[in-house]
């Protein structure tokens, strides 16, 4: 099992990868660089490119409405080239009060675009002359829109890679079943590794069932919080906060797939409620009112026998990589032992 890590994009980038050039050399496989509404996530997969050099450096992730295909294909190239080999493309939809409220573009067809991405980046890393077809994007233009003199293009470098990892952010049965057939690895968010099968298993099976022969198997990146010893159970309130906006502040009533996901792990009452509370604006509310369960099995935290179970548990539930934040006085010592531990 390998680890990874979120590198946060509230605080100071630089000091953040000072961070991670440590964790790095305690072992730290991957770390995921995210792209919300604040900097961009390209910039800073370049300075952590010339920062380090074992980690690979995953978008964690890049929406998919921001960028064309091609861009998207072309970004990662860039990283791959710059870090020798080490991105990975993470991808996702992210949501409509994102994409309409701050890219102005409409958040439409999010399971298509996403394949029709994933097989044009394909084809630029291969270095085919692009053309495709689809609902969403045609390249290149038809006659009878733009200009009329588009061409066929083939990339005029030779990427380090004609094949990038491709992640995919997923939640809903048909976008983790799309991604199960044609991504390299799968991100999903709140994952409660008791519950996976449950959840997950139908839309995995149906995917795996179509994945192509030629793809290695599914990559499963989750995790969460990581504390280990006693009497360290507080540090999960944490994550209140985060929860509490995603659960409750993602998206409208009826249009939240993380509200949606902690109601199928069998919390209808309390996602209703702590949406209801983050939505009238009583945010402290709202987390207070996140179930200490819920926190607890999307967690690692608390004694070493027991942070070793949570250990087992992911793995039994087909976790390949264990995402982690870890939480302590020493973080690296926290990455040496989950690295003995998982080795």
């Amino acid at each position: 099992m390998k680890l990874s890590t979120q590198l946060g994009y509230a605080g100071s980038i630089k000091e953040g990868v000072d961070g991670l050039v440590a964790l790095e050399k305690a072992g730290m496989d991957i770390v995921w660089i995210a792209e919300a509404y604040g900097v961009d996530a390209v910039s800073v997969m370049g300075y952590v490119a010339a920062r380090t050099s074992t980690i690979q450096i995953g978008s964690g992730i890049l929406p998919i409405y921001s960028r064309t295909p091609t861009l998207l294909a072309q970004t990662a190239a860039g990283v791959d080239m710059l870090s020798d080999g080490r991105c990975i493309l993470g991808l996702g939809a992210s949501g409509p009060q994102v994409i309409e409220g701050w890219h102005g573009v409409p958040y439409d067809r999010p399971l298509g675009r996403t394949e029709e991405i994933i097989d044009v980046c394909r084809k630029v890393w291969r270095r085919e002359v692009v053309t495709h077809e689809g609902p969403s994007y045609t390249i290149p233009l038809p006659p009878g829109q733009g200009t009329g003199l588009g061409k066929a293009l083939k990339m005029i470098v030779h990427p380090v890679r004609n094949e990038i990892p491709i992640y995919v952010a997923a939640l809903g049965e048909k976008n983790v079943e799309m991604t199960a057939t044609v991504a390299d690895g799968w991100l999903p968010l709140f994952y409660v590794p008791e519950r996976a099968k449950e959840v997950w298993g139908d839309a995995l099976a149906k995917g795996a069932a179509n994945r192509p022969a030629d793809l290695p198997p599914l990559d499963i990146c989750a995790g969460g919080l990581v504390a280990i010893g006693d009497d360290v159970e507080s540090v999960r309130d944490f994550v209140r906060p985060m929860v509490a906006l995603y659960v409750g502040g993602m998206g409208a009533r009826g249009k939240n797939f993380y509200n949606a996901l902690v109601r199928r792990y069998g919390y209808e009452k309390e996602a209703e409620l702590i949406q209801d509370l983050y939505l009238d604006g009583k945010k402290q509310e709202a987390a207070a009112a996140v179930p200490p369960e819920l926190l607890e099995s999307m967690s690692l935290v608390g004694p070493e026998g027991y942070v070793k179970e949570r250990l087992a548990a992911y793995k039994e539930a087909g976790v390949t990589v264990l995402n982690i934040t870890p939480v302590g006085p020493d973080p690296v010592k926290v990455v040496e032992q989950l690295k003995e531990w998982t080795a």
